[in-house]
């Protein structure tokens, strides 16, 4: 999203508690603990673990990352949604006169195929289900359904307020709205079936971007951040919360490098891979969680 249009996120949830009571940023823990390097340069582990290891329901946890692999990604790509279908990479991206919905070669960064949303249209979150592509729009409060193999469009429809990011169960579409709560539609009349609010240390999380519907937690960009929630959707609880700090180097950066956005999750081999808009690198990364 362009950062004009929207407001900075709240600085309660920059840190995380330690055991005495007393506030510490979780960027100082991570460093602290385990002496990282934030140049986000590739490691490789033979521990065999889940790219994504389990969060408890009942305790919130703590995360860094290893970078598994580094792809190509175009860095004209403002990348808004992000997911895996059918063994390829389809991608929603934004901005008015450059939004489009893209099948990509994760491996290579190549565009397969491509259509263009009209330009008065920016393109945020998506989604499928049974067959079918879920486009949100910015402010428009329109998105477009599309044959998710073809990209033939097959309809509208319309929704209240912002879209920002957009996921599924397999049952609903699940919508971020760039506030702290989440609304969950049904796919077919798009009504909103039931919405939570999502808090962390009992305060509003805000701000909550591209979503991904993983091992049945919504992960969450913050937008203007470097991290991802893991949010139980039943009640909005935080259960987990990922710094992705220094993913992206910063000899990779340029004048149009934005922010951390873009959560894909590869069921069939449990990967997990993240981007940012106009970034340049397609990570997959493996969680660490922090003791």
């Amino acid at each position: 999203m362009i950062q004009e249009s929207k407001s900075v996120l709240r600085s309660s949830i920059a840190y995380v508690r330690s055991a005495n009571g007393n506030s510490c940023w979780i960027g100082l823990l991570i460093t602290l603990a385990f002496g990282l390097s934030l140049s986000g340069c590739a490691k490789h582990s033979d521990s065999g673990e889940a790219s994504i290891p389990p969060s408890l329901p009942e305790t919130v946890s703590y995360y860094t990352y290893e970078v598994i692999n580094a792809w190509p990604h175009d860095p004209e790509a403002f990348t808004q949604g992000l997911l895996f279908h059918q063994g390829s990479l389809l991608e929603s991206t934004g901005l008015n006169g450059k939004s489009s919905l893209r099948e990509v070669d994760w491996q290579t960064g190549r565009v397969k195929k491509q259509v263009s949303v009209p330009d008065r249209y920016f393109a945020e979150g998506l989604t499928v289900i049974d067959g079918k592509a879920y486009q949100l729009t910015w402010r428009n409060q329109k998105g477009f359904i599309y044959d998710a193999d073809t990209f033939q469009v097959l309809g509208e429809f319309s929704y209240q307020g912002e879209g920002w990011g957009l996921t599924t169960d397999g049952n609903v579409l699940i919508l971020s709205d760039g506030t702290n709560q989440i609304r969950f539609l049904d796919p077919t009349t798009f009504s909103v079936v039931r919405t939570i609010k999502v808090q962390h240390d009992g305060k509003a999380v805000d701000n909550l971007n591209e979503l991904e519907f993983i091992h049945g937690e919504i992960f969450a960009n913050i937008w203007q951040t470097n991290r991802i929630v893991r949010i139980d959707p039943s009640t909005g609880s935080v259960r987990g919360v990922i710094d992705l700090r220094g993913l992206l180097a910063v000899w990779h950066r340029r004048p149009n490098t934005d922010v951390l956005n873009g959560i894909a999750y590869d069921r069939k081999s449990d990967r997990l891979f993240v981007t940012g808009k106009n970034w340049p690198k397609l990570f997959e990364v493996r969680l660490k969680r922090i003791p």
